[in-house]
């Protein structure tokens, strides 16, 4: 299954665009704190998902 792009809301407020399958740390770019990491094959994701942007 191909992974998605999620809109995620970080505790600061921030939101960003996180893929859901990254292999690597994604961190907020307001206040850097990790918003997902990897977790064998989909991310593991901190904030809140607002959505996906593929539909």
């Amino acid at each position: 299954m191909a992974g998605k792009y999620l809109k995620v809301k970080c505790k600061c407020g921030n939101e960003q665009v996180v893929f859901s399958h990254t292999t690597s740390v994604v961190k907020c770019t307001g206040c850097k704190e990790p918003l997902a990491h990897p977790a064998g094959g989909t991310a593991v994701i901190h904030g809140e998902v607002l959505g996906d942007l593929d539909s």
